[in-house]
């Protein structure tokens, strides 16, 4: 992400603007592919298992691992610590590296003037989180790459994001600012680290401010609606700030509360801006046509050019999101854009062992998008005697939308194209996916981009909830499988001994205590297969990670969820915030967890700790609430008082598959379901006393629909 910043410090002003387009045409990167890297010594990031620290191994700055040593370095030598923060995907981390890290001169003022550490904000998003505040505290904006420059204290006292390696007009370089901030450091380190703590104090009092007595009513949902529409682009979806509405990104949680809002009488409104701005995006070029698939964001209004990183947790979401469009309204291009991306995660994004790999870069051979983009001859050859009509198709041109090349674009009404081609729509869909297939073959043969390989248990509970939730609605057992083998992975070998969930894994290791994320994103996977499967071992795993939940990261005082335990580390601030940017609210999913797992147990505490975490975010829902997608996702859930359901009876049985069938497929989600043979009532009461007692009738198929803990009459299926 590149962002215009204005960096402060008592005494120091500083403008820098990125040139995109001078920055596309640095010198490949010498250090992560280049021959010479095997040439230099390695320095600090030489054993880690992130593979974009590894990206860093053979720069000349001498990285370090955030960690005991670095941070002990830091105070031994009375020196600052420049925090480098980004991931493997992240365009500009890369620019960064070649202008700057690369570089001899500037590597020798850093190693002389700093410790440097290096962060994967993805390895490590609780220290992203805490520095990303800090400054956007000091400077209004944020992204990536994050660099930060830290008393030996760990106090955060000066910062931005991309530096630019030559001044430019009144910009300053990076060997600048990095002079600017050494000498401020020598002359004036106490004022350094008054301005770092005060900024750490107001974290501290902002993730420790109290809530209202009482959770939200569904006026904030209305509240919620109309400003979702002062930011929503009426001719080409998505949401972004007029006039311009770019860059646009998914915003994945608002289409889903939008969905579900828009499902209520009178709310059409809602759900007529999810199924525009769905249309678009799936039309556009941050859809990877031929592969399936989206990438992070669109630069543009029309979703034509995107920045070309795919990020397995941003399709994990939209899938679920196209998926929930499907069920809303069974427009079958919601169904088959849903199902493209699944099938892209199995064929590209699978480890070995059944995890799901984190990232796609960017870049290839060097050169933002190079992979994914064409030549209209490279195109025509391809496509053949077909080549005039998928020209036309794809938005195929001589000069291109892309720096002379072309982003593939569906813009074009399939029914009526295929009228003109004298096709039926079936025969129009077939032979696209003729050429599809031919295109993708050619695009294999080029040089990939870079895959973060590493896996992420929060990111896996979003891919495993996407995979188990398609095989439930769609009856698909390959989407079955691949949950059921990501839940096994899971639970075998991101666990620790004590059952605690570790947070990262590469090449055979597992390392790094899990975050709430973790434990409230893979919980809330494991119920949702539990859902698609019956089987009670998800079940069970879901309740033991949400008693960690409960345990290790709730805040019994205030409400609601920490993001990571209190013993988790070094760092000054203890965050705890409902909000959300490219994830879904940790605590929000946390809440809803607890929600969902009370209402089929019957346990009032769970539903009450929820209803809790939505109070204790009540003043900053109401002050902003499209910050706070995931809450209101939670808030809507508990005020539709969803029904808990209970069905006995034999998997064979037609009219229990029937009534399963419905169940999955019905819209919106409010209930909670239990599907089980008597022979396992038993085992499923031990795990959700509220089961007591409730089986087949005469022997046939029962179903008792309860709400709030009341049940209506059981009604026997036949």
């Amino acid at each position: 992400m590149l962002i215009s910043v204005l960096f402060l410090i008592p005494g120091l002003r500083a403008t820098v603007h990125a040139d995109a387009a001078a920055v596309r045409q640095a010198p490949p990167a010498v250090g992560t592919q280049g021959e010479s890297q095997v040439e230099r010594p390695q320095n600090g990031l030489k054993n880690a298992t992130s593979p974009y620290l590894l990206q860093h191994q053979y720069n000349p700055v001498d990285w370090h691992e955030w960690g005991p040593e670095a941070l002990a370095l830091a105070k031994r030598q009375n020196k600052p610590i420049f925090l480098s923060i980004g991931y493997s995907a992240c365009h500009w981390c890369h620019v960064m590296e070649r202008e700057s890290f690369e570089d001899e001169e500037t590597a020798a003022l850093m190693n002389r003037c700093f410790v440097c550490i290096k962060v994967d904000r993805e390895e490590r998003p609780d220290i992203d989180a805490t520095y990303m505040a800090a400054v956007q505290r000091m400077t209004g904006s944020g992204g990536w790459p994050l660099s930060v420059w830290l008393t030996p204290d760990l106090q955060p006292f000066y910062g931005g994001t991309y530096f630019p390696p030559l001044r430019r007009g009144n910009s300053p370089s990076f060997r600048d600012v990095l002079n600017y901030v050494h000498s401020y450091w020598i002359d004036h380190a106490a004022a350094a680290a008054d301005f770092g703590q005060q900024l750490i104090d107001e974290m501290h009092r902002r993730s420790n401010s109290s809530g209202a007595e009482e959770m939200p009513g569904r006026e904030l949902l209305a509240a919620a609606l109309r400003l979702s529409g002062q930011y929503y682009d009426p001719t080409h979806g998505g949401f972004a700030r007029p006039p311009g509405f770019a860059p646009k990104f998914p915003h994945c949680t608002e289409l889903t509360y939008l969905l579900r809002l828009g499902t209520v009488p009178g709310n059409e409104r809602a759900s007529e801006i999810v199924q525009q701005t769905l249309r678009e995006m799936a039309a556009g070029g941050i859809y990877d046509q031929i592969g399936g698939g989206f990438a992070r964001y669109s630069t543009d209004r029309e979703w034509t050019v995107p920045h070309f990183e795919k990020m397995l947790y941003d399709n994990a979401q939209l899938a679920q999101v196209y998926l929930e469009a499907w069920q809303a309204t069974k427009d079958p291009d919601f169904q088959r854009v849903s199902q493209e991306i699944l099938d892209y995660v199995l064929r590209e994004m699978v480890g070995p062992e059944g995890g799901f790999w984190s990232t796609t870069d960017a870049d290839s051979e060097g050169v933002e998008g190079k992979f994914f983009v064409w030549s209209k001859d490279e195109f025509t050859e391809v496509c053949g005697e077909d080549a005039g009509w998928a020209c036309d198709w794809f938005g195929v041109t001589q000069d291109g939308n892309f720096e002379g090349r072309n982003i593939l674009t569906r813009r074009q009404d399939p029914a009526a194209f295929a009228a003109r081609l004298r096709k039926s729509p079936e025969e129009f869909r077939a032979a696209v996916d003729i050429l599809r297939s031919k295109l993708y073959a050619r695009r294999e043969s080029r040089v990939h981009p870079h895959k973060d390989d590493k896996i992420l248990a929060s990111w896996n509970g979003l891919m495993l909830s996407a995979f188990a939730r398609a095989a439930a609605v769609w009856d698909e057992p390959r989407y079955l499988a691949a949950a059921r083998s990501n839940a096994d992975f899971l639970l075998t070998k991101m666990l620790d001994e004590n059952g605690r969930l570790l947070r990262t894994r590469r090449l055979g290791h597992s390392h790094i205590p899990g975050l709430l994320e973790d434990y409230a994103f893979v919980g809330q996977g494991l119920l949702d297969l539990y859902e698609a499967d019956g089987d009670l071992r998800w079940l069970r795993a879901a309740l033991q990670l949400q008693g960690v939940c409960d345990s290790v990261f709730v805040d019994e005082e205030r409400g609601g969820y920490w993001s990571f335990p209190e013993d988790h580390g070094e760092l000054p601030v203890r965050i705890a915030s409902a909000s959300e940017s490219a994830l879904p609210s940790d605590v929000g999913v946390a809440c809803m967890n607890a929600a969902r797992l009370g209402m089929l147990a019957g346990d009032t505490a769970s539903i009450d700790r929820a209803r809790r975490g939505l109070a204790r975010y009540r003043p900053q829902m109401e002050n902003y609430p499209t910050g706070f997608c995931q809450m209101l996702i939670l808030l809507d859930w508990l005020t539709s008082r969803p029904l808990e359901i209970y069905l006995a009876g034999e998997p064979t049985d037609e009219h229990y598959l029937a009534e399963l069938r419905r169940l999955r497929t019905q819209y919106p989600p409010y209930r909670v379901v239990a599907a089980y043979e008597d022979s396992k009532l038993e085992a499923l009461q031990a795990l959700i006393p509220a089961a007591e007692g409730k089986t087949t009738r005469r022997g046939r198929p029962t179903i008792y629909r309860c709400r709030e803990g009341v049940c209506d009459a059981p009604v026997v299926l036949e």
